[in-house]
C-alpha cells in the first residue's frame, strides 16, 4: 500500500511546452525555496509558462518560474519570479552544459510535482519547433481526435 507522501502530486504542467519544443529528453531536478513558496505550492499556486533554465558559472538556474505570493505571509514572503537554483549532479549538469551548447537546444521546465515531500522539477532537453511543426502537429492531433470518434460510433 503506498503512502500519499509517495505519490507524485503536480502542481503545475507547463502545457505550452510540448506546442512549442520537440522534447528530446527528460531530467528530473530538486529546487532550492523559500518556505512561504513551499507553502504557496502546496496550494498549488505556480505558473511555468515562459520560464526556462539555465547555467551560470557551472550551476543550473531555474528564471522567470512564477509562484505567486503567500497570503498569509508577512513581510519576509518570496519575490514570484526569483531565480531559482536547481539541484543536479555534477556529471548532469556536464552533460546538459554539452548539449545545450549544440545549436537551437534549451532546457524547459515541464512540470513541477511534489515527490516524497520534496518539490521537484522535471526539465526537458528540447529544440525550438518551426510554424510548420506547429502545424502539422495539430493536424496529426485532429487527425487522431477524428479517428477516434469514429471508432467510438
Amino acid at each position: 500500500m503506498l503512502k500519499e507522501q509517495d505519490v507524485e502530486k503536480n502542481i503545475a504542467v507547463n502545457r505550452k511546452a510540448h506546442h512549442e519544443y520537440t522534447i528530446l529528453q527528460t531530467f528530473e531536478a530538486g529546487i532550492v525555496l523559500q518556505g512561504t513558496e513551499v507553502k504557496s505550492l502546496r496550494l498549488g499556486k505556480a505558473n511555468l509558462v515562459d520560464s526556462y533554465a539555465t547555467l551560470k558559472e557551472g550551476e543550473m538556474w531555474l528564471v522567470s518560474a512564477n509562484i505567486n505570493v503567500y497570503e498569509q505571509g508577512n513581510i519576509n514572503n518570496h519575490e514570484p519570479t526569483r531565480t531559482r537554483k536547481l539541484l543536479l549532479n555534477k556529471s548532469e549538469i556536464r552533460k546538459l552544459i554539452g548539449k545545450v551548447k549544440e545549436k537551437g537546444l534549451t532546457l524547459v521546465p515541464l512540470r513541477l510535482y511534489f515527490k516524497n515531500g520534496k518539490v521537484k522539477v522535471e526539465l526537458a532537453l528540447a529544440k525550438g519547433k518551426k510554424v510548420y511543426d506547429k502545424r502539422e502537429s495539430i493536424a496529426k492531433r485532429d487527425m487522431q481526435r477524428d479517428n477516434e470518434r469514429k471508432i467510438k460510433y
